[in-house]
Order: C-alpha cells, then sequence, then structure tokens
C-alpha cells in the first residue's frame, strides 16, 4: 500500500475535534500539570484510535523503516553506559511478586530484543495483537511514521482539547467519576500497583483499539491503554494564565528543546518531549495519571512496553 492509500484510507478513520478556548492542566494533582490556564485551539482531525501494529507494520513494509529499539545505541550518545549495555532493546514492563521500597527497576528493565514486533522480549511477538497499539517506539518513530500518512504528531494543548471531550476541568475524560456506577471506561491497573492485577489473564496489557467506550468526539483510548507522544517538547510547568482575553495563547507549542532536557543526567544531552493520556500501568495506588490534564517527560530517545502514539491532520496542511 503507498503512502497516498494508507493516508485515503487512515482519513476515514479520523474523528473531527472543533476548535475553542478551553482551560488546560490542573491545580488539583501533580505540580507539573499546572497552572491551570486558558488557551485556544483551532479545529483539527484526530486519529480515532491510536496507531496499530497492523498500521505500522504497513508503514515498515512499504519504507523499510528500522525502529530506535532495533538500531545499536553509540557509545557517543550514551557517556558512562556500560558496553555490555549498548545493545538493541527496550523498556519492558514485568510484574513483580513483591517490592521493597520505591525502586522501579524491580519492575522496569531492560530488554535485549524487545521492539514493536516483540513487545515483552525477543522470544515475544504480536500474533493476535495486530489491533492493538503498537509500543515500543521512539518519538523519531511515531513522527517517521506521521510523515508518510501525511500528518503530524499532536501538540499537547490538541490532545489534551480532544480528550477532554468538552467536559472543561472534569477530572476524567467523561466526568468527574473514575468509575461512574462502577463501570470501568479505559484500559488501567486494576488492583494495586505493582504486584497484584485483578484483570484477566491475557487482559493485562495493552487492549485492542476501540475496547472501551470513545467519548462525545468518537475518538477511543484517550485515556489508558498506552501513553502516547505528542510535539511538544517537556516543560516543568504551564505557563501563567493570560491577564487579558485578548492575550490567550493560540495553538501553543509548548517548551523550548534546550529547558527539555533532565537536569538530573546534565552529561546526556537528549531532548525530552511530553507524554499524555496515562496507561494500562496507572493505578489509583501509584500513578493517577489517567486524567486529560496529566503529563509525562519522555526522552526522544526511549521506548517502552506502554508507549504508543496517534496523529493529527490540521486544517491548514
Amino acid at each position: 500500500m503507498s503512502a497516498v492509500d494508507m493516508c485515503d484510507a487512515r482519513f476515514e478513520r479520523l474523528a473531527w475535534v472543533p476548535g475553542r478556548t478551553f482551560i488546560m492542566g490542573s491545580d488539583k494533582h501533580y505540580p507539573e500539570e499546572a497552572p491551570a490556564h486558558p488557551v485556544k485551539v483551532d479545529g483539527f482531525w484526530i486519529d480515532a484510535t491510536p496507531v496499530t501494529n497492523r498500521q505500522f507494520a504497513a508503514f515498515v513494509q512499504a519504507t523499510g523503516h528500522v525502529s530506535v529499539a532495533e538500531k545499536t545505541p553509540q557509545a557517543a550518545d550514551y557517556p558512562g553506559a556500560r558496553p555490555e549495555m549498548l545493545r538493541a532493546g527496550s523498556l519492558v514492563f514485568t510484574q513483580p511478586k513483591r517490592v521493597v521500597g520505591p525502586d522501579i527497576t524491580q519492575w522496569w528493565s531492560f530488554k535485549f530484543g524487545a521492539d514493536w514486533r516483540h513487545p515483552y522480549g525477543r522470544r515475544s511477538d504480536i500474533r493476535g495483537k495486530l489491533d492493538h497499539p503498537v509500543v515500543h517506539v521512539a518519538y523519531g518513530d511515531a513522527k517517521a511514521y506521521a510523515d508518510w500518512v501525511g500528518m503530524d504528531l499532536p501538540t499537547e494543548a490538541e490532545w489534551e482539547l480532544a480528550a477532554r471531550n468538552g467536559l472543561d476541568e472534569a477530572e476524567f475524560a467523561w466526568g468527574d467519576e473514575l468509575k461512574p456506577d462502577g463501570k470501568i471506561m479505559a484500559n488501567i491497573w486494576q488492583g494495586s500497583f505493582p504486584t497484584v492485577n485483578t484483570k484477566p489473564v491475557g487482559a493485562d496489557r495493552t487492549s485492542p483499539v476501540g475496547t472501551f467506550p470513545p467519548n462525545g468526539y468518537g475518538i477511543h483510548d484517550m485515556i489508558g491503554n498506552v501513553w502516547e507522544w505528542t510535539s511538544d517538547y517537556w516543560s516543568t510547568r504551564h505557563p501563567e494564565p493570560a491577564a487579558k482575553a485578548c492575550c490567550i495563547p493560540t495553538n501553543p507549542r509548548g517548551g523550548e528543546r534546550e529547558a527539555s532536557f533532565d537536569i538530573r543526567q546534565p552529561e546526556i544531552r537528549i531532548a525530552r518531549r511530553v507524554l499524555k493520556g496515562g496507561s494500562h500501568l496507572c493505578a489509583p495506588n501509584y500513578c493517577r495519571r489517567y486524567r486529560p490534564a496529566a503529563r509525562h517527560a519522555e526522552p526522544e530517545d526511549t521506548s517502552t512496553s506502554h508507549v504508543g502514539f496517534r496523529c493529527v491532520r490540521r486544517t491548514n496542511n
């Protein structure tokens, strides 16, 4: 399938998000979500679901794209890295039986051979998961796919507007209750993270796109399932609200590249981008980022078993 054919086919699966002014961010949760502030965003089209393994496989077949996780890291890019760790692979979540303290290496590990075709390591595959979100995609992989279909990755503001579903300042994408009338609205962790997962065997990771109901714009999986890349550079907080209505930011593009670097690792100069939406690993007792306002920093070169993406088409493209 050519890029043009793929683009035309995908256009049929897009949802329209009307442009408007809305309140972005939140003052009620994690500090990086604050301050809540008004922004104006023009209308745009967005994928009704995250990009799937089936769609990404078509892209790879047509272009020969090799993902970041499939490439051997270069020592010059990772000062101080142990030579034995400079091998192709990606970060994979493995549920531990018990944990001691907050050290995330008890459930996250870098697995050689893990990539989008082998989501849990070299002995795994995506058979039966073609309609699950593609994972183990770094920022460059997501952007290459978006370019191929003639689209783009959403800005953080676009993504949040689409997720909010017209419910400004609601806690969740569907209202103020996590489980209205006891109904589970998204693929998030069930139980006590990371040791107890009460989901059925085989349903404890990603789910097929569209498993949960769409929002009012007809968009699925904006919350949970997989985190999603945006095009914005990471910033530790939002800008202050505009003093006057005439000065409300229009189609904001987020932070600056230089400011996105991780100050805890000054020797590594890898820009970070904003992830949105939370994933199947977000839980009330650990990571309450299954909300439209929530955001997370991810280095551009990093891929994991719970990060994917979707694309947008702007009316001025």
